[in-house]
Protein backbone atom coordinates (compact mmCIF):
# COMPACT_ATOMS: atom_id res chain seq x y z
CA UNK A 1 0.00 0.00 0.00
CA UNK A 2 3.05 2.39 0.81
CA UNK A 3 4.58 1.71 -2.57
CA UNK A 4 1.17 2.15 -4.49
CA UNK A 5 0.73 5.33 -2.34
CA UNK A 6 4.26 6.60 -3.21
CA UNK A 7 3.72 5.71 -7.02
CA UNK A 8 0.60 7.86 -6.88
CA UNK A 9 2.48 10.97 -5.25
CA UNK A 10 5.00 10.66 -7.97
CA UNK A 11 3.33 10.31 -11.08
CA UNK A 12 1.78 13.59 -11.11
CA UNK A 13 5.19 15.38 -10.67
CA UNK A 14 6.93 12.86 -13.64
CA UNK A 15 3.49 13.50 -15.91
CA UNK A 16 4.37 17.76 -15.32
CA UNK A 17 8.29 17.63 -16.01
CA UNK A 18 7.46 15.57 -19.13
CA UNK A 19 4.93 17.69 -20.56
CA UNK A 20 6.97 20.84 -20.03
CA UNK A 21 10.05 19.05 -22.41
CA UNK A 22 7.04 18.28 -24.90
CA UNK A 23 5.91 21.66 -24.87
CA UNK A 24 9.27 23.23 -25.15
CA UNK A 25 10.47 20.97 -28.44
CA UNK A 26 6.63 21.61 -29.70
CA UNK A 27 7.23 25.35 -29.36
CA UNK A 28 10.78 25.01 -30.85
CA UNK A 29 9.58 23.03 -34.16
CA UNK A 30 6.74 24.83 -33.89
CA UNK A 31 8.86 28.22 -34.14
CA UNK A 32 10.74 26.94 -37.12
CA UNK A 33 7.90 25.97 -38.91
CA UNK A 34 6.07 28.77 -38.43
CA UNK A 35 9.28 31.03 -39.59
CA UNK A 36 9.12 28.94 -42.42
CA UNK A 37 5.28 29.15 -43.46
CA UNK A 38 5.75 32.81 -42.52
CA UNK A 39 8.64 33.30 -45.30
CA UNK A 40 6.67 31.00 -47.76
CA UNK A 41 3.51 32.98 -47.41
CA UNK A 42 5.18 36.37 -47.53
CA UNK A 43 7.16 35.80 -50.49
CA UNK A 44 3.80 34.27 -52.33
CA UNK A 45 2.31 37.27 -51.13
CA UNK A 46 4.98 39.43 -52.49
CA UNK A 47 4.65 37.82 -55.92
CA UNK A 48 0.85 37.57 -55.66
CA UNK A 49 -1.34 40.12 -53.43
CA UNK A 50 1.05 43.13 -53.09
CA UNK A 51 0.32 44.49 -56.76
CA UNK A 52 -2.92 46.74 -56.16
CA UNK A 53 -4.84 48.10 -59.32
CA UNK A 54 -5.97 51.86 -58.76
CA UNK A 55 -7.25 52.82 -61.86
CA UNK A 56 -11.11 51.80 -61.27
CA UNK A 57 -10.85 54.54 -57.96
CA UNK A 58 -11.29 58.22 -58.21
CA UNK A 59 -8.30 60.15 -57.80
CA UNK A 60 -9.14 63.35 -55.40
CA UNK A 61 -9.31 66.50 -56.99
CA UNK A 62 -7.64 68.95 -55.07
CA UNK A 63 -8.93 72.63 -55.60
CA UNK A 64 -7.05 74.61 -53.26
CA UNK A 65 -5.63 76.56 -56.26
CA UNK A 66 -9.41 78.02 -56.96
CA UNK A 67 -9.89 78.76 -53.16
CA UNK A 68 -7.10 80.66 -52.75
CA UNK A 69 -8.04 82.52 -56.32
CA UNK A 70 -11.96 82.82 -54.59
CA UNK A 71 -10.55 84.36 -51.62
CA UNK A 72 -8.77 87.27 -53.34
CA UNK A 73 -10.90 88.04 -56.83
CA UNK A 74 -14.22 87.80 -55.61
CA UNK A 75 -14.41 89.94 -52.64
CA UNK A 76 -12.33 92.49 -55.06
CA UNK A 77 -14.82 92.47 -58.06
CA UNK A 78 -17.96 92.66 -55.14
CA UNK A 79 -16.55 95.61 -53.64
CA UNK A 80 -16.07 97.32 -56.91
CA UNK A 81 -19.28 95.87 -58.56
CA UNK A 82 -21.07 96.93 -55.33
CA UNK A 83 -19.73 100.59 -54.85
CA UNK A 84 -21.05 101.06 -58.54
CA UNK A 85 -24.04 99.81 -58.47
CA UNK A 86 -25.27 101.44 -55.28
CA UNK A 87 -23.83 104.71 -56.83
CA UNK A 88 -25.65 104.95 -60.10
CA UNK A 89 -28.93 102.81 -58.91
CA UNK A 90 -28.94 105.64 -55.93
CA UNK A 91 -29.09 108.52 -58.10
CA UNK A 92 -32.11 106.87 -60.63
CA UNK A 93 -34.11 106.37 -57.80
CA UNK A 94 -33.10 109.86 -55.92
CA UNK A 95 -33.98 111.74 -59.39
CA UNK A 96 -37.19 110.10 -59.92
CA UNK A 97 -38.45 110.42 -56.31
CA UNK A 98 -37.03 114.43 -56.43
CA UNK A 99 -38.29 115.53 -59.72
CA UNK A 100 -41.45 113.01 -59.45
CA UNK A 101 -41.20 111.41 -63.12
CA UNK A 102 -43.42 108.68 -62.84
CA UNK A 103 -45.15 109.92 -66.13
CA UNK A 104 -44.42 107.03 -68.57
CA UNK A 105 -44.60 103.21 -68.21
CA UNK A 106 -41.00 103.67 -69.22
CA UNK A 107 -40.24 105.51 -66.13
CA UNK A 108 -42.04 103.04 -63.59
CA UNK A 109 -40.11 100.03 -65.06
CA UNK A 110 -37.01 102.13 -64.89
CA UNK A 111 -37.80 102.45 -61.07
CA UNK A 112 -38.63 99.23 -60.45
CA UNK A 113 -35.20 97.84 -62.08
CA UNK A 114 -33.24 100.41 -60.25
CA UNK A 115 -34.60 99.18 -57.13
CA UNK A 116 -34.05 95.50 -58.29
CA UNK A 117 -30.38 96.40 -59.13
CA UNK A 118 -29.65 97.97 -55.59
CA UNK A 119 -30.65 95.06 -53.65
CA UNK A 120 -28.65 92.74 -55.90
CA UNK A 121 -25.58 94.98 -55.28
CA UNK A 122 -26.63 95.04 -51.03
CA UNK A 123 -26.17 91.52 -51.04
CA UNK A 124 -22.77 91.42 -52.74
CA UNK A 125 -21.13 92.48 -49.72
CA UNK A 126 -22.45 88.88 -47.77
CA UNK A 127 -21.48 86.78 -51.01
CA UNK A 128 -17.71 88.24 -50.66
CA UNK A 129 -17.95 87.12 -47.34
CA UNK A 130 -18.76 84.19 -48.15
CA UNK A 131 -16.25 83.34 -50.65
CA UNK A 132 -13.48 84.45 -48.12
CA UNK A 133 -14.23 82.90 -45.07
CA UNK A 134 -16.90 80.15 -43.68
CA UNK A 135 -20.53 81.41 -43.10
CA UNK A 136 -21.03 82.66 -39.49
CA UNK A 137 -24.60 84.33 -39.80
CA UNK A 138 -26.78 81.16 -39.63
CA UNK A 139 -29.14 79.87 -41.90
CA UNK A 140 -31.90 82.01 -41.56
CA UNK A 141 -29.13 84.94 -42.47
CA UNK A 142 -28.43 82.66 -45.39
CA UNK A 143 -31.74 81.86 -46.55
CA UNK A 144 -32.80 85.72 -46.50
CA UNK A 145 -30.18 86.94 -47.91
CA UNK A 146 -30.26 84.20 -50.97
CA UNK A 147 -33.84 85.19 -51.18
CA UNK A 148 -32.87 88.89 -51.90
CA UNK A 149 -30.56 88.46 -54.07
CA UNK A 150 -32.41 85.76 -56.67
CA UNK A 151 -35.58 87.63 -56.30
CA UNK A 152 -33.79 90.72 -57.57
CA UNK A 153 -31.84 88.56 -60.34
CA UNK A 154 -35.32 87.20 -61.73
CA UNK A 155 -37.27 90.60 -61.42
CA UNK A 156 -34.55 92.95 -62.86
CA UNK A 157 -34.38 90.18 -66.17
CA UNK A 158 -38.26 90.60 -66.46
CA UNK A 159 -37.90 93.76 -66.51
CA UNK A 160 -35.40 94.34 -68.86
CA UNK A 161 -37.86 92.03 -70.81
CA UNK A 162 -40.95 94.19 -69.86
CA UNK A 163 -38.98 97.56 -71.17
CA UNK A 164 -38.61 96.05 -74.55
CA UNK A 165 -42.03 94.61 -74.99
CA UNK A 166 -42.83 98.25 -74.09
CA UNK A 167 -40.74 100.09 -76.23
CA UNK A 168 -42.11 97.80 -78.93
CA UNK A 169 -45.29 99.04 -78.22
CA UNK A 170 -44.65 102.59 -78.24
CA UNK A 171 -42.58 102.37 -81.34
CA UNK A 172 -43.83 99.84 -83.55
CA UNK A 173 -46.98 100.49 -82.91
CA UNK A 174 -47.94 103.65 -81.81
CA UNK A 175 -51.42 104.11 -82.80
CA UNK A 176 -52.38 101.68 -80.75
CA UNK A 177 -49.97 102.85 -78.40
CA UNK A 178 -51.48 106.68 -78.14
CA UNK A 179 -54.70 104.70 -76.91
CA UNK A 180 -53.75 103.60 -74.13
CA UNK A 181 -51.80 106.78 -72.86
CA UNK A 182 -53.73 107.70 -70.03
CA UNK A 183 -53.88 104.02 -69.13
CA UNK A 184 -50.24 103.43 -69.23
CA UNK A 185 -49.13 104.33 -65.75
CA UNK A 186 -51.25 102.41 -64.10
CA UNK A 187 -50.65 99.15 -65.92
CA UNK A 188 -47.12 99.18 -65.70
CA UNK A 189 -47.42 100.12 -61.83
CA UNK A 190 -49.80 96.63 -61.93
CA UNK A 191 -46.84 95.20 -64.59
CA UNK A 192 -44.17 95.88 -61.67
CA UNK A 193 -46.01 93.84 -58.89
CA UNK A 194 -46.84 91.43 -61.31
CA UNK A 195 -43.28 90.96 -62.06
CA UNK A 196 -41.97 91.03 -58.34
CA UNK A 197 -44.52 88.31 -57.32
CA UNK A 198 -43.06 86.42 -60.28
CA UNK A 199 -39.72 86.55 -58.94
CA UNK A 200 -40.62 85.55 -55.60
CA UNK A 201 -42.76 82.64 -56.49
CA UNK A 202 -39.58 81.19 -58.96
CA UNK A 203 -37.50 82.10 -55.82
CA UNK A 204 -39.12 79.66 -53.45
CA UNK A 205 -37.46 76.36 -54.48
CA UNK A 206 -33.75 77.69 -53.80
CA UNK A 207 -35.69 79.14 -50.78
CA UNK A 208 -36.27 76.18 -49.18
CA UNK A 209 -33.48 74.30 -50.42
CA UNK A 210 -30.64 76.82 -49.34
CA UNK A 211 -28.48 75.47 -46.49
CA UNK A 212 -25.32 75.93 -44.93
CA UNK A 213 -23.21 73.47 -46.40
CA UNK A 214 -19.18 72.86 -45.15
CA UNK A 215 -19.61 76.06 -43.69
CA UNK A 216 -21.05 77.71 -46.76
CA UNK A 217 -24.34 79.62 -47.55
CA UNK A 218 -25.43 77.59 -50.61
CA UNK A 219 -28.97 77.04 -52.71
CA UNK A 220 -28.03 73.37 -52.40
CA UNK A 221 -26.29 70.21 -50.74
CA UNK A 222 -23.29 68.97 -52.68
CA UNK A 223 -24.87 65.31 -52.93
CA UNK A 224 -28.36 66.57 -54.06
CA UNK A 225 -27.11 66.63 -57.96
CA UNK A 226 -30.65 66.54 -59.28
CA UNK A 227 -31.83 69.52 -57.51
CA UNK A 228 -28.87 71.35 -58.67
CA UNK A 229 -29.56 70.29 -61.89
CA UNK A 230 -33.03 71.77 -61.68
CA UNK A 231 -32.28 74.76 -60.34
CA UNK A 232 -29.59 75.78 -62.71
CA UNK A 233 -31.48 75.00 -65.38
CA UNK A 234 -34.79 76.57 -64.30
CA UNK A 235 -32.33 79.89 -64.26
CA UNK A 236 -30.96 79.67 -67.64
CA UNK A 237 -34.17 79.10 -69.17
CA UNK A 238 -36.44 81.77 -66.97
CA UNK A 239 -33.62 84.86 -66.32
CA UNK A 240 -31.49 84.24 -70.20
CA UNK A 241 -33.28 82.21 -72.48
CA UNK A 242 -36.83 84.26 -72.07
CA UNK A 243 -36.33 87.31 -71.46
CA UNK A 244 -33.30 87.11 -74.56
CA UNK A 245 -35.78 85.84 -76.82
CA UNK A 246 -38.72 88.64 -75.86
CA UNK A 247 -35.98 91.47 -76.11
CA UNK A 248 -34.60 89.77 -79.78
CA UNK A 249 -38.06 89.78 -81.28
CA UNK A 250 -38.99 93.35 -80.02
CA UNK A 251 -35.94 95.12 -80.82
CA UNK A 252 -35.32 93.86 -84.22
CA UNK A 253 -38.98 95.24 -84.73
CA UNK A 254 -37.90 98.50 -83.46
CA UNK A 255 -35.28 98.15 -85.50
CA UNK A 256 -36.77 97.17 -88.59
CA UNK A 257 -39.35 100.38 -87.87
CA UNK A 258 -36.73 103.06 -87.07
CA UNK A 259 -34.78 102.02 -90.77
CA UNK A 260 -38.18 103.44 -92.17
CA UNK A 261 -37.50 106.49 -90.62
CA UNK A 262 -35.03 109.45 -91.41
CA UNK A 263 -32.53 111.42 -89.61
CA UNK A 264 -30.25 111.88 -86.68
CA UNK A 265 -32.61 110.85 -84.33
CA UNK A 266 -32.90 106.90 -85.89
CA UNK A 267 -29.32 106.61 -86.18
CA UNK A 268 -28.83 107.31 -82.60
CA UNK A 269 -31.85 105.16 -80.83
CA UNK A 270 -30.47 102.24 -83.26
CA UNK A 271 -27.12 102.89 -81.41
CA UNK A 272 -28.97 102.93 -78.10
CA UNK A 273 -30.65 100.04 -78.84
CA UNK A 274 -27.68 97.78 -79.83
CA UNK A 275 -25.48 99.35 -76.94
CA UNK A 276 -28.37 97.82 -74.42
CA UNK A 277 -28.54 94.66 -76.84
CA UNK A 278 -24.75 94.50 -76.88
CA UNK A 279 -24.34 94.77 -72.80
CA UNK A 280 -26.94 92.29 -71.74
CA UNK A 281 -25.13 89.76 -74.43
CA UNK A 282 -22.10 90.22 -73.39
CA UNK A 283 -22.94 90.15 -69.84
CA UNK A 284 -25.06 87.23 -69.71
CA UNK A 285 -24.05 84.57 -72.38
CA UNK A 286 -20.34 83.58 -71.21
CA UNK A 287 -21.88 82.87 -67.50
CA UNK A 288 -25.24 81.55 -68.96
CA UNK A 289 -22.75 79.07 -71.23
CA UNK A 290 -20.54 78.13 -68.58
CA UNK A 291 -23.64 77.56 -66.38
CA UNK A 292 -24.89 75.15 -69.25
CA UNK A 293 -21.75 73.27 -69.30
CA UNK A 294 -21.98 72.88 -65.77
CA UNK A 295 -25.37 71.56 -65.67
CA UNK A 296 -24.29 69.16 -68.53
CA UNK A 297 -21.27 68.11 -66.50
CA UNK A 298 -23.39 67.41 -63.19
CA UNK A 299 -25.92 65.16 -65.15
CA UNK A 300 -23.54 63.36 -66.68
CA UNK A 301 -22.58 62.32 -63.11
CA UNK A 302 -19.53 64.55 -63.11
CA UNK A 303 -15.82 64.38 -64.77
CA UNK A 304 -12.92 62.51 -63.60
CA UNK A 305 -10.46 64.95 -65.35
CA UNK A 306 -9.36 67.61 -62.66
CA UNK A 307 -7.79 69.89 -64.40
CA UNK A 308 -11.26 70.00 -66.60
CA UNK A 309 -12.71 70.62 -63.47
CA UNK A 310 -10.60 73.20 -61.82
CA UNK A 311 -10.79 75.38 -65.08
CA UNK A 312 -14.83 74.99 -64.94
CA UNK A 313 -14.61 76.60 -61.65
CA UNK A 314 -12.33 79.56 -62.66
CA UNK A 315 -14.53 80.39 -66.15
CA UNK A 316 -17.53 79.83 -63.56
CA UNK A 317 -16.14 82.32 -60.70
CA UNK A 318 -14.69 84.82 -63.83
CA UNK A 319 -18.00 84.98 -65.93
CA UNK A 320 -20.13 84.90 -62.92
CA UNK A 321 -18.65 88.46 -61.68
CA UNK A 322 -19.00 89.68 -65.61
CA UNK A 323 -22.76 88.62 -65.53
CA UNK A 324 -22.92 90.89 -61.80
CA UNK A 325 -21.66 93.86 -63.86
CA UNK A 326 -25.26 94.82 -65.21
CA UNK A 327 -26.47 95.45 -61.42
CA UNK A 328 -23.91 98.57 -62.02
CA UNK A 329 -24.74 99.43 -65.96
CA UNK A 330 -28.22 98.91 -66.81
CA UNK A 331 -28.36 102.88 -65.04
CA UNK A 332 -25.88 103.92 -67.62
CA UNK A 333 -27.48 102.06 -70.60
CA UNK A 334 -31.60 102.64 -69.65
CA UNK A 335 -31.35 105.82 -67.80
CA UNK A 336 -28.63 108.34 -67.82
CA UNK A 337 -28.60 108.06 -72.09
CA UNK A 338 -31.79 109.97 -72.17
CA UNK A 339 -30.82 113.92 -72.33
CA UNK A 340 -33.84 114.82 -69.87
CA UNK A 341 -33.34 112.24 -67.74
CA UNK A 342 -29.25 112.99 -67.60
CA UNK A 343 -30.33 116.79 -67.31
CA UNK A 344 -32.42 115.89 -64.23
CA UNK A 345 -29.63 114.05 -62.68
CA UNK A 346 -26.89 116.83 -63.09
CA UNK A 347 -29.43 119.39 -61.71
CA UNK A 348 -29.45 116.89 -58.23
CA UNK A 349 -26.05 117.02 -58.23
CA UNK A 350 -25.72 120.43 -58.64
CA UNK A 351 -28.11 120.60 -55.68
CA UNK A 352 -26.71 117.95 -53.35
CA UNK A 353 -23.11 119.95 -53.81
CA UNK A 354 -21.38 117.89 -55.51
CA UNK A 355 -21.48 120.13 -58.83
CA UNK A 356 -20.73 123.73 -58.93
CA UNK A 357 -22.77 126.22 -60.78
CA UNK A 358 -19.88 127.22 -63.32
CA UNK A 359 -19.52 123.06 -64.38
CA UNK A 360 -23.13 122.79 -64.34
CA UNK A 361 -23.57 125.21 -66.74
CA UNK A 362 -20.43 124.58 -69.01
CA UNK A 363 -21.52 120.76 -68.94
CA UNK A 364 -24.97 121.69 -69.71
CA UNK A 365 -24.12 123.88 -72.71
CA UNK A 366 -21.55 121.71 -74.03
CA UNK A 367 -24.34 119.04 -74.36
CA UNK A 368 -26.54 121.53 -76.19
CA UNK A 369 -23.79 122.73 -78.72
CA UNK A 370 -23.13 119.14 -79.48
CA UNK A 371 -26.54 117.66 -80.08
CA UNK A 372 -28.73 120.57 -81.14
CA UNK A 373 -32.07 120.49 -81.92
CA UNK A 374 -32.20 116.63 -82.37
CA UNK A 375 -31.80 115.80 -78.87
CA UNK A 376 -35.51 114.17 -77.56
CA UNK A 377 -36.99 115.65 -74.49
CA UNK A 378 -37.82 112.16 -72.94
CA UNK A 379 -37.33 110.07 -70.03
CA UNK A 380 -36.38 106.68 -72.12
CA UNK A 381 -33.31 106.03 -73.88
CA UNK A 382 -34.11 105.82 -77.62
CA UNK A 383 -37.98 107.79 -78.66
CA UNK A 384 -38.19 109.06 -81.75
Amino acid sequence: MTYVSDLQNLLPSVLLIWLMNFMSCLSEGDLNTTNAGYYMANESYSDYSFTWDYDGYPELCVKESNRQFRRWFMPTFYSVICFLGLTGNLLVILTFFYFKRLKTMTDVFLLNLSFADLLFALSLPFWAANSMTEWLLGLLVCKVIHTIYKVSFYSSMFILSFISVERYFVIAKAVSAHRYRTQAVFLSKVSSAVIWVMALLFSIPEMRYTTINNRTCTPYSSSSDKLRISIQASQIVLAFALPLLVMSVCYSSIVQKLYQARGFERNKAIKVILAVVAVFLICQVPYNLVLFLNTVVTAKGGSLDCNFENRLLYAEDVTQCLAFLRCCLNPFVYAFIGVKFRNDVLKLLKKLGCMSQERFFKYTCDRRRSSGATDTETTTTFSP
